[in-house]
């Protein structure tokens, strides 16, 4: 035999370990086959499971925006169809405006006309002295003046008087025409005089003499002497009662009461004469105040008792009002009235009287 061919088959394994060594690998290929099939599976599972996932939330975004825009497409056609409809009021009130823009157009044309016309009148009265407002205002004034002077007059109301001339000043404040500040200087003048004669002093003495007036009534008077001997109640004596089985003294209550009469009688002396201290005041007479005066003070010292609170009250009031002095004598009003007619007289006769012109036609 060949030496190489005895070391070649040397060399080869022996029949069976090689059949041993096959058999194990085809047996390991075989084990590892359906793992892998396994996993393959599970990774595309895996996969469709995460494909149609992601497909869902796609459908789910793009349905929640499609909702998103279906609400802004209605939005903006709201919206829109809001900016037609304001487009066409606009469009009429355009139209209504042009219109309205034409007519007054003709209006301010006809009042152009109109101004011309005006202005020609404005300018004819402007011509005259005193206009209807100074006219109704001297009228005003001159007939408050004319009765502050009469109630001065016959009522001798020197506070309602300066009242008169307050409302006539401010009268003639309404004038435009300055020549009337000369009166209201007079006005002023006389308003002064009034003042002066101090007429709430007077109101107050009158105040006090009427409220004496009204309280003589409540006043007490003095007790009678037939009133006490009636409060004292004597011993009847032996003789007085053998007297009595034969003779009877009685008296006539159903006839009128002297005494009630007489004291309303010396009440009303004290109230007539308390008037006629007022009469007196508002004639400024010194004298027939004072006589007045001390005639009811005598009339309540002789009816009235003075040991009353209200009696001694009453006397001192009497007493006081008794040593106030009387106001000074009114002053002789009319200086402005008479100024304000000879102004008014001299303004009428200085103004050119017009004569009066055609006219062609009305103005509309």
């Amino acid at each position: 035999m060949d030496p190489m061919e005895t070391e070649s088959a040397a060399n080869l394994p022996a029949p069976a370990e090689s059949e041993r060594k096959g058999g194990a690998k085809v047996s390991t290929r075989k084990s590892r086959g359906p793992g892998l099939l396994i996993l393959v599976i599970v990774l595309l599972v895996l996969g469709l499971l995460g494909w149609w996932f992601w497909e869902r939330q796609t459908r789910e975004q793009d349905s929640q925006r499609e909702e998103r825009l279906a609400e802004q497409i209605s939005a903006l056609s709201s919206a829109n169809e809001q900016l037609r409809r304001e487009m066409d009021a606009l469009r009429t009130r355009a139209s209504d405006a042009e219109a309205m823009n034409r007519g007054i157009r003709e209006e301010v044309l006809a009042f152009g006309e109109r101004s011309r016309a005006l202005e020609d009148a404005v300018a004819n009265l402007a011509d005259q002295r005193l206009s209807n407002r100074d006219a109704m205002a001297l009228n005003e004034a001159e007939f408050i003046l004319q009765l502050a002077g009469e109630r001065l007059a016959l009522f001798r109301d020197a506070s309602g008087a300066i009242a008169a001339y307050r409302l006539a000043d401010s009268a003639l404040a309404a004038a435009e025409d300055p020549l009337f500040s000369a009166v209201r200087q007079t006005i002023s003048a006389e308003m002064q005089a009034l003042e002066a004669a101090r007429p709430m002093q007077t109101r107050a003495t009158l105040d006090a003499l009427a409220d004496l007036r009204a309280r003589i009534v409540t006043l007490p008077l003095k007790t009678t002497p037939t009133s006490e001997q009636a409060a004292l109640k004597p011993e009847r004596s032996r003789f007085r009662e053998i007297l009595d089985q034969f003779v009877r003294v009685s008296h006539d209550d159903a006839g009128p009461a002297f005494e009630l009469r007489n004291e309303e009688l010396l009440r009303t002396l004290i109230a007539v004469d308390l008037r006629a201290a007022e009469t007196y005041l508002f004639a400024r007479d010194q004298e027939g105040f004072s006589a007045a005066l001390a005639r009811a003070r005598a009339g309540m010292l002789a009816a009235l008792d003075p040991g009353a609170p209200a009696v001694s009250e009453a006397l001192a009031t009497l007493d006081m009002v008794a040593t106030k002095p009387l106001a000074p004598a009114l002053p002789e009003l009319g200086t402005a009235l008479e100024e304000l007619r000879n102004l008014r007289t001299t303004r009428a006769l200085s103004q050119p009287v017009l004569a009066p012109q055609p006219r062609d036609g009305e103005l509309q």
